[in-house]
C-alpha cells in the first residue's frame, strides 16, 4: 500500500464512479483500475463493489476510508509544513574565507542566498585558514572554507573541491599561447624564484612540503600578501606565483600573463569546509552550507 494507491481509493470511494474518479485525477481508467486492484491484493480485503452505476465501499472499504482520509490530510499538512519551514528558514550564519576564495564567491553567494533564503542573514569574513579553524574551533564562524588539512579538536573537516595550484608568469611581447604551453615539473619550481605569501599561509605551506616531499626547496623571491599584489610583481618581473587560475582569469588583465599546469596534479590542493564538532547545526545553517557547496561548485569547478 503507498500513498498514490490510497489517494486513488479515496477519489473513487468519494465520487462512486472509476471514470469520474480519473478524470479528476486526470488518468487513464484502467491505471486507475489497476491501481486500485493492486491495493486490495496488498490488503487482501475487497474495498469497493463494481457494478453498472458505479462503485460503491464495501464494509472493509468503509473501514479504510475513514481512515485513509485522515492519512492523506496528515501527509498534505506536513508537507505543508516542511514547506512553510523552508521558506521561513532565517537567522544568522557566519563564514570564513580565504582571500582568493573571497573574492570569488562573496558576490556570487550573496545574490543566491538572497533568491533562496531571503530570511537567513549571511556574514563573510575573511583570514588566513589557520585563522579561521581557530574562529571555527570556538564559535565565533559557524563554517570556513580553509585549506589547511590538519586535524583541529572539534572541528569537522569535509573535502568540497581539489584547487590546481599553475605556475604564473609575465608573458613576454610576442609570445604565442597556441598550443598552450606544457605542464612543468616540480624541479622547474624549485629552481624558479617566487613571490608568494609568508607564512602561515595555508597554500605556502602546502607548496613547500610538496616540494619537500619530492626533495626540492621552495626558491623564495619575495614575500607579499594579497594576490592583485603578488600579479603586480609578476608583471614587474620580481619573479613567478603559484596561484589558483582564476586568480589570473579573474585579474584585471588577464593576456598579460602566462599560465602553466604543474605535471602529475602535483600541485592539487583540497578545499575543505569546516564546521563545529560540537555545536548542532541549525536547518538555517545546513541550508546555507549547501548553498556554500553548489555556489563554489559552479564558480570554481570550470577553472
Amino acid at each position: 500500500m503507498d500513498l498514490k494507491q490510497l489517494s486513488y481509493f479515496v477519489a473513487v470511494a468519494e465520487l462512486g464512479s472509476f471514470s469520474r474518479a480519473a478524470t479528476e485525477l486526470g488518468i487513464a481508467q484502467p491505471a486507475l483500475s489497476r491501481q486500485v486492484r493492486t491495493l486490495e491484493l496488498s490488503l487482501r480485503q475487497t474495498l469497493l463493489r463494481r457494478h453498472g452505476r458505479g462503485a460503491t465501499t464495501t464494509e472493509a472499504g468503509r473501514l479504510l476510508l475513514d481512515h485513509a482520509r485522515g492519512i492523506l490530510h496528515q501527509v498534505e499538512r506536513c508537507t505543508d509544513e516542511l514547506r512553510d519551514m523552508r521558506l521561513a528558514l532565517g537567522g544568522q550564519v557566519a563564514l570564513g574565507l580565504p582571500p582568493s576564495l573571497a573574492r570569488m564567491l562573496t558576490v556570487p553567494l550573496i545574490r543566491s542566498a538572497k533568491q533562496q533564503l531571503p530570511q537567513a542573514q549571511i556574514s563573510i569574513g575573511e583570514g588566513l585558514s589557520s585563522a579561521l579553524l581557530a574562529q571555527v574551533q570556538h564559535g565565533r564562524l559557524d563554517a570556513a572554507l580553509v585549506y589547511d588539512t590538519q586535524s583541529w579538536p572539534d572541528v569537522t573537516i569535509e573535502p568540497l573541491l581539489t584547487e590546481a595550484l599553475v605556475l604564473v608568469t609575465k608573458r613576454l611581447p610576442g609570445l604565442t599561447l597556441d598550443p598552450p604551453p606544457p605542464p612543468v615539473s616540480l624541479t622547474v619550481i624549485a629552481l624558479t624564484p617566487m613571490v608568494i605569501p609568508r607564512r602561515p599561509n595555508a597554500i605556502r605551506q602546502a607548496v613547500e612540503q610538496r616540494l619537500a616531499n619530492a626533495g626540492h626547496t621552495l626558491k623564495v623571491a619575495l614575500e607579499v600578501d594579497g594576490v592583485a599584489a603578488i600579479l603586480d610583481l609578476v608583471l614587474d618581473g620580481a619573479g613567478a606565483a603559484l596561484l589558483p587560475p582564476y586568480a589570473v582569469s579573474r585579474s584585471i588583465r588577464p593576456s598579460d600573463f602566462v599560465t602553466q599546469r604543474i605535471a602529475h596534479n602535483a600541485l592539487d590542493l583540497p578545499v575543505l569546509m569546516a564546521t563545529s564538532a560540537r555545536r548542532p547545526i541549525t536547518p538555517t545553517q545546513t541550508a546555507v552550507l549547501a548553498l556554500v557547496r553548489d555556489t563554489a561548485d559552479a564558480v570554481l569547478g570550470d577553472d
